[in-house]
């Protein structure tokens, strides 16, 4: 069932407690960076096709962080924009130093 949150910041203590192991946090931040480059490409060479692959490309590493190290269903199934939100807040605490990378 899921559990509705109140504003982001009461979401994002849920969403930390999903991204405890390294590995999973590790394959969130590479698959975002690498969406970035993406996005980047996708500006420069003018195809949009490029921004779906900044997609797949972020999820499909996301993904495979929970199911396969984290052993837990990705935050994205129950609240998909508060988990987007999320990620991009966890990537820069990763990069600033506030959560291990």
């Amino acid at each position: 069932m899921s559990k509705g949150y109140s504003s982001f910041s009461e979401f994002y203590g849920f969403y930390l407690g999903q991204h405890r192991n390294r590995t999973c946090r590790r394959l969130h931040f590479f698959g975002t960076s690498l969406s970035i480059g993406f996005i980047v490409l996708a500006v420069k060479a003018a195809n949009p096709w490029w921004l779906l692959a900044s997609v797949v490309c972020g999820y499909a590493f996301a993904w495979v962080g929970h199911f396969f190290f984290e052993k837990n269903r990705p935050a994205t199934f129950r609240n998909p924009f508060y988990s987007f939100a999320g990620d991009w807040v966890m990537y820069k605490d990763i990069l600033v130093g506030r959560i291990p990378f």
